[in-house]
């Protein structure tokens, strides 16, 4: 009997370790990824006549009914779950089903086909297919990159790299860690890809010191992958060299910014570059370099295994392709959700998240992270989109969702916005290092109920997004003006209460 238990962070959180250990002897565990229904985590998987059936959330007292089938946590056959069936699962396709750590399982699911037809194309061939696909930097930004990479390939130097950044820093976010723990061979993959595309014959992974699970799967994947000849003096036995190496940052905020990424790689202070140079043509060391998130990277290789025009078929608008959406905040079903872009933020909060956990109405949804617009219930129409929601003074970010309920308070919320910038601010400008410690008096202002302090917040917040260096004290005035202006009596509560 196979049996499948998670080794992702979220559910060893949840005691998937213990359930594994309570596994009796003769059982055949494979510590999979997570299929992404955090709130069944852990999810017990048993394989029976080829057909995985899915049991959460597990204990290790539930281990013999599970093993028995008699359980009461029965859910029925894994694939057939609606959160499941409902997603188009491309970048994910393979997380949560196969053993992370396993190349020949990672193979037999479709792992390499897209490497093996990039090491037949030339290096523009590459570049001009993942153009095609309209793959925009899925780490906030948008950034085609296409683009990105067609600047790389186009420079001249002795040297080039691939840095994938893997700072997933943003609260509600944790797509980065997932494919990571669950399907860490297709980041890999992908890195190579871009490898050949530009020219670059070295890797690197900046990871998040506060993920130590992931960082335990990818240096062991990097190991086997140089043991199998996936990296190094010649990828495949057939290919240009390329290798690569995990660095483990300190976990500054800031260092989700690439320049910021490049100067701690270096071994600098984490602090904003002025642009330009742009990093594409004078980034790590110097030198041309390819800077992308880890879902931006480990979605190469499905483009190439299927095909620009397969990929660019989803979506809506100039965003193509998929989104993995990372719901959680107060909801009912939080977890990983990749779909096409185009769904209705009201979808994904009422119908996919099932709406709050506390039972209350939903206030508001926190989209791309901290510094992410906050969007009333009236903005629900909004589809999620690159441009629909800039259309909104919003962005998608890393497309992480955050849920509030009807007793959030939005000026609360507005002062944790300036608190969090003044607390992560490389210190490198003014209007962030400054704006935002000012940001914080003058809410603090408003709560006791001065009428001239709002007009002044408003404009910080320009000064602010105006004037900054980077998207942290640039993308702050959003959450900040978003709580003001689309949830004035939450403010208003204030000053009549300091009456």
């Amino acid at each position: 009997m196979k049996v499948f238990v998670p080794r992702d962070a979220a559910a060893r959180a949840m005691g998937a370790d213990a359930v594994t250990a309570a596994m009796p002897d003769g059982v055949e565990v494979v510590r999979n990824g997570s299929r992404g229904m955090v709130w069944l985590e852990p999810l017990v998987e048993v394989e029976r006549d080829g057909i995985r059936y899915a049991f959460g959330p597990a204990t290790p007292a539930d281990v013999p009914a599970i093993l028995d089938g008699t359980s009461p946590k029965a859910l029925g056959p894994t694939e057939e779950l609606d959160w499941l069936k409902r997603q188009t699962r491309l970048t994910f396709q393979r997380v949560g089903v196969i053993d992370p750590l396993s190349l020949p399982d990672y193979e037999a699911h479709g792992g390499l086909v897209g490497l093996r037809r990039a090491l037949a194309m030339t290096g523009a061939e590459v570049v001009a297919e993942v153009t095609e696909s309209g793959l925009r930097g899925r780490g906030g930004a948008g950034f085609p990159t296409g683009i990105k990479w067609n600047t790389v390939a186009g420079a001249q130097a002795d040297q080039k790299y691939i840095i994938c950044n893997a700072d997933e820093g943003d609260s509600g976010t944790f797509a980065d860690r997932m494919l990571m723990e669950g399907d860490p061979f297709t980041l890999i993959e992908g890195m190579i890809i871009a490898g050949i595309a530009v020219g670059a014959t070295r890797g690197y992974v900046y990871l998040r010191s506060e993920y130590p699970d992931a960082i335990e799967v990818m240096t062991e994947a990097v190991r086997i992958a140089r043991l199998t000849g996936l990296l190094g003096p010649s990828v495949l036995g057939t290919g240009p060299a390329f290798d690569m190496e995990i660095r483990v940052g300190a976990g500054a905020y800031v260092c989700g910014e690439e320049t910021s990424l490049l100067n701690s790689l270096e071994g600098k202070r984490g602090v904003v570059r002025a642009k330009p140079p742009l990093p594409a043509l004078e980034g790590f060391l110097g030198k041309p370099t390819v800077v992308n998130n880890v879902i931006s990277l480990a979605t190469v290789p499905v483009i190439l295994e299927k095909g620009a025009q397969h990929y660019k078929d989803f979506g809506l608008g100039r965003s193509r392709g998929t989104i993995p959406l990372q719901i959680a905040g107060n909801v009912a079903r939080g977890g990983l959700f990749e779909t096409a872009f185009g769904l209705s933020l009201g979808e994904i909060v009422n119908d996919i998240a099932g709406g709050t956990a506390t039972g209350r109405p939903v206030k508001a949804a926190q989209v791309g992270g901290p510094l992410g617009a906050y969007f009333p219930v009236s903005k629900f129409d909004t589809p999620f989109g690159y441009e629909e929601f800039d259309g909104q003074g919003g962005l998608i970010g890393h497309a992480g969702v955050v849920v509030f309920d009807d007793s959030a308070d939005m000026l609360g919320m507005a002062r944790f916005a300036m608190e969090f910038c003044a607390v992560e601010s490389c210190g490198k400008c003014t209007p962030c290092r400054i704006g935002a410690v000012r940001g914080v008096e003058t809410i603090d202002r408003i709560a006791a109920g001065d009428p001239d302090a709002i007009p002044l917040l408003t404009d910080l917040c320009e000064t602010m997004k105006d004037g900054s260096l980077c998207a942290l004290g640039g993308f702050t005035p959003y959450p900040v003006m978003s709580a003001l202006t689309l949830f004035p009596d939450d403010f208003a509560r204030s000053k009549e209460a300091a009456e």
